[in-house]
């Protein structure tokens, strides 16, 4: 059986997948800058700060396989992005290289094209239109992705998820919304397709409401489980509870794209109309 390492194991996603990954992958080592509050006896854990690359090699050696969900996972100070998500991705990149491993699962985001309005239905090869900081760090990682692919040789899928969770809980997440065992299943395409060498498909389950074309997730094998609109009456109640939000009501990013915003709204209205 392959050895799959995975990052950011006490983070929301990593502790979801604890549960649903050992059945499919049972020599699973996880990772994080501090271990989880509730890590198993069976459970293998080494702890690794990604901006230290000896750290990053250590938890690599052996390793056939890696799923990426460490780093900053929200927009924040640029030093903060700076050193989880832009000096640690590449040198989880970089050790993958160093230490042979020959697949990397990178958990990339929807902020990374969070600034196309959401009556613009896109695939993945559109120009990156990042909606934070955050969002900035995944589009290079994205890039850091295809690099290592074209350049060393690994087999790398940029996963951009949209909201994970076991429901969508908003109008916006309607449209976005990843369940836990979909994600798995684009994990086990990204770590066991024999036609993989760089991929970029959207972490989205069966959503009727979707801004993405992910043809290429489904060229691949996906097959969704989960759909959104039977969560429809429980999320547009919630949703009726948020205040207006108009420049991120408008745009794909959501609230991403009106934090800290103080662009020309006048555009918002334009395209409105």
């Amino acid at each position: 059986m392959p050895r799959i390492l995975m990052t950011g194991a006490s983070g929301g996603i990593g502790t979801s997948l604890r549960k649903l990954l050992p059945p499919i992958y049972p020599d699973l080592l996880l990772s994080d800058i501090k271990p989880p509050s509730d890590l198993g006896k069976g459970e293998q854990f080494k702890a690794a700060d990604l901006a230290d690359l000896a750290q990053v090699e250590a938890i690599c050696e052996g390793v056939d396989g890696i799923l990426h969900f460490g780093g900053y996972s929200v927009e924040g100070p640029w030093d903060s992005i700076l050193q989880s998500n832009i000096v640690g991705c590449y040198n989880l990149f970089e050790a993958a290289r160093k230490q042979g491993v020959k697949r990397v699962i990178f958990a990339s985001s929807n902020h990374a094209v969070g600034f196309y309005p959401r009556h613009h239905r896109i695939g993945t090869d559109v120009t990156a239109r990042p909606d934070s900081r955050y969002g900035v760090s995944k589009v290079f990682g994205e890039a850091v992705g295809a690099l290592y692919a074209d350049k060393h040789g690994l087999k790398v899928t940029c996963i951009r998820i949209g909201n994970f969770g076991e429901a969508p809980l908003d109008h916006r997440r309607l449209s976005i919304w990843l369940k836990p065992d979909d994600l798995v299943q684009l994990c086990r395409i990204g770590l066991e397709h024999p036609d993989i060498h760089f991929e970029i498909v959207y972490g989205a389950s069966y959503n009727e409401r979707a801004w993405w074309d992910n043809h290429r997730a489904y060229d691949l094998g996906y097959r969704p489980t989960g759909r959104a609109e039977d969560f429809r009456e429980h999320a547009m109640a919630e949703q009726g509870k948020l205040p207006p939000d108009p420049v991120g009501d408008f745009f794909q990013g959501g609230a991403f794209c009106s934090m800290e915003f103080d662009g020309d709204k006048g555009r918002v209205i334009d395209w409105k109309k």
